[in-house]
């Protein structure tokens, strides 16, 4: 896939089916924008091509309530190529872009530096001055300059829309077996394995200790989670949190035991994947304590993991 920042001097193909918006953590309803895109593209011979910004709008506009993203603009764009996505093209946001001009945008960027023949938006998606850039405009434009403009229908889950706002909710609930189906994929995370007090190694339970990419981490405790090394996901469980048994941190500790591995994963960059809620964080009476209840934390998600269908969820992408 090809990665434009911005459209001034790029090498862009056309002509194009396109789509804009965040899309940020690519939940069901953004990919069945993007399967709509890929899709039509095949069918008359057009670039499937999306439109991202960055950073979001809300940060810009309104920092003081802007939500905390659910992935990085790498991890954005790495999820795009997944769905089958030719070209992205990257705009930042600021308050310049912000108060231009929809209908010129349509008409100067849209339609003649991308040659779109077809643009898809999500259910109510906005953007230009205003908010002008809606549906109906496109759909005015698409009369006069000859494109097809459509609006993807919503994904519903147990009767509720999917959204990054509510996946956000959730995470912050633990809930990520619910996050899992509006995703269509474990919810994860990447970051850094740093060096820690190495108290793991010396209780039986080497960690590997992340320092998150990720803004949004799931509710403080322990979860059954996937951890990507070296090209496989291999099992074993994550502790959030603060650590109240030893000592009350102000920022929370991601900490991964993988079940039968050894070797050295310092500077080395994971995906971890939440699978399972076991329980919440809870402080302890000493080390003994603590090592017996991840003994059972163990085999909780030794459990977790031997039931039908979970290796599956291991496999998504």
């Amino acid at each position: 896939m090809q990665i434009f920042h911005g459209t001034e001097n790029a090498n862009i193909k056309g002509p194009t089916v396109l789509t804009l918006g965040v899309f940020d953590g690519l939940h069901l309803g953004h990919q069945k924008i993007m399967k709509t895109v890929v899709e039509r593209g095949s069918a008359i011979s057009a670039v499937p091509t999306a439109i991202t910004f960055d950073p979001h709008p809300r940060a810009v506009l309104h920092p003081e309530n802007a939500p905390p993203l659910l992935q990085t603009l790498d991890q954005r764009l790495a999820n795009f190529e997944i769905l089958g996505l030719e070209q992205a093209i990257v705009i930042r946001f600021d308050k310049t872009f912000a108060s231009q001009d929809a209908e010129l945008f349509l008409r100067e960027i849209i339609y003649e530096r991308l040659g779109a023949k077809e643009v898809y938006l999500g259910h109510g998606f906005a953007f230009g001055r205003n908010r002008g850039g809606n549906i109906e405009l496109l759909k005015r434009m698409s009369k006069e300059l000859g494109f097809v403009a459509e609006e993807v229908d919503e994904v519903r889950l147990r009767g509720r829309r999917i959204s990054s706002s509510r996946i956000r909710q959730m995470l912050a609930d633990g809930r990520v077996n619910l996050v899992r189906g509006m995703l269509g994929r474990p919810y994860g995370i990447e970051g850094a394995v740093i060096r820690g007090d190495r108290r793991g190694h010396t209780i039986g339970f080497p960690t590997a200790n992340l320092k998150p990419q990720n803004r949004v981490v799931p509710k403080y405790g322990v979860y059954a989670t996937a951890t990507l090394i070296d090209g496989v996901w291999r099992k074993g469980v994550t502790n959030i949190g603060v650590r109240p048994t030893f000592e009350d941190e102000t920022e929370p500790s991601i900490e991964t035991y993988v079940f039968d591995f050894e070797g050295d994963l310092y500077g080395k960059v994971l995906r971890v994947r939440f699978l399972h809620r076991i329980r919440n964080e809870r402080k302890f009476s000493g080390i003994e304590e603590l090592k017996s209840q991840i003994a059972r934390d163990v085999s909780t998600a030794k459990r977790y993991f031997s039931f039908k269908g979970v290796e599956n969820k291991l496999k998504v992408v």
